[in-house]
C-alpha cells in the first residue's frame, strides 16, 4: 500500500476500531483473501464476507428503500423526459464505454460520475437528476467510485456476458422503456425488466443484456454501496480505489 492509503487507513481505525477494515484487508492479501463463487471469477476485487447473492430484492435492504420508492414513484414523469431528451438532445447521449469495451448501439447519458452530479443532466432530465440527487447523492448510498446514466440498448444489441471489478457496490436498475424482447441474465438466471420497477443485483457475477425488440430499451443505472458494507469500509475502498486509479494514471 502507498503512504496514502495506509496514513488514511489509519486514521479510519481511529474513528472506528482497530478491527473496522479487517475485511478490506483480507481482500489485500495474496489470493484475495477468501473463497469466491465460480461465477465471480472475472471480478479482480472480492470483498470477504458479503453474501454472495447474484439477484436481490430491491426492497430486502432498508437503506436502500427509500431510493427504490423514490424512483418508482417518479417513473412515468423520467420516462416522459427521457423519451424528449432522445428525441430532441440525442447529443447528450453517447456511445457507452464500459471498462471492458465500448459499444455504439449501447447509448448512455450520464446523470453522475467522477464523483458528482452531471450538470448538463439537470436540464435534460430534471427529475430523474433531483431524485437522485436527495435520494441516493446526498444521503451516500451511491458509490463514489462509480456512477449513474441512463443505458439505452438499441434494437439487436447485445451486451456479453462479463463480470464487473467488484462486489462491494451493486447495480440497481429502474425499468423506463422497455420493449418486448429484453432480457438480463445475471449468474445464469434470466429476468425481464417491469416498467416502472426497480431489479438490483450484484454485478460481480457474470451477468449479460439483450435487447431483441422492435425500439430502444432504457433503464436508469444506478452504482450503490453494497448494503452489507459498513461507513468505515466505504471510506477505506473509497481511498484505496482512488489512488490506485491515480497511479494508473486513471484520473
Amino acid at each position: 500500500m502507498t503512504p496514502e492509503i495506509e496514513n488514511a487507513f489509519v486514521a479510519i481505525r481511529s474513528d472506528h476500531g482497530a478491527d473496522s477494515l479487517s475485511r478490506v484487508e483480507r481482500m489485500l492479501e495474496p489470493g484475495g483473501g477468501a473463497a469466491r463463487h465460480p461465477l465471480q471469477k472475472g471480478a479482480k476485487w472480492i470483498l470477504p464476507g458479503l453474501s454472495p447473492t447474484p439477484w436481490h430484492d430491491p426492497r430486502a435492504h432498508p437503506e436502500l428503500i427509500p431510493v427504490v420508492q423514490a424512483l418508482e414513484s417518479a417513473h412515468p414523469v423520467i420516462r416522459d423526459e427521457l423519451k424528449s431528451a432522445w428525441g430532441a438532445r440525442r447529443e447528450a447521449f453517447s456511445d457507452y464505454e464500459h471498462y471492458l469495451t465500448r459499444q455504439t448501439d449501447w447509448q448512455a447519458l450520464h446523470l453522475y460520475r467522477g464523483g458528482a452530479m452531471v450538470e448538463e443532466a439537470a436540464t435534460t432530465v430534471p427529475t430523474a437528476y433531483k431524485v437522485l440527487e436527495e435520494f441516493a447523492v446526498d444521503t451516500e448510498k451511491i458509490c463514489p467510485l462509480l456512477e449513474s446514466h441512463f443505458s439505452t440498448l438499441l434494437p439487436g444489441a447485445s451486451i456479453a456476458p462479463h463480470c464487473d471489478l467488484w462486489n462491494f457496490s451493486i447495480n440497481l436498475h429502474l425499468a423506463v422503456d422497455i420493449p418486448d424482447g429484453c432480457s438480463i441474465t445475471v449468474a445464469g438466471e434470466t429476468r425481464t425488466w417491469q416498467e416502472g420497477h426497480c431489479l438490483l443485483f450484484d454485478y460481480s457475477f457474470e451477468h449479460e443484456a439483450r435487447n431483441d425488440g422492435a425500439r430502444p430499451r432504457t433503464c436508469l443505472l444506478v452504482d450503490l454501496w453494497h448494503p452489507e458494507t459498513t461507513i468505515p469500509e466505504r471510506r477505506a475502498l473509497t481511498v484505496l480505489i482512488s489512488e490506485i486509479r491515480r497511479l494508473m494514471g486513471e484520473g
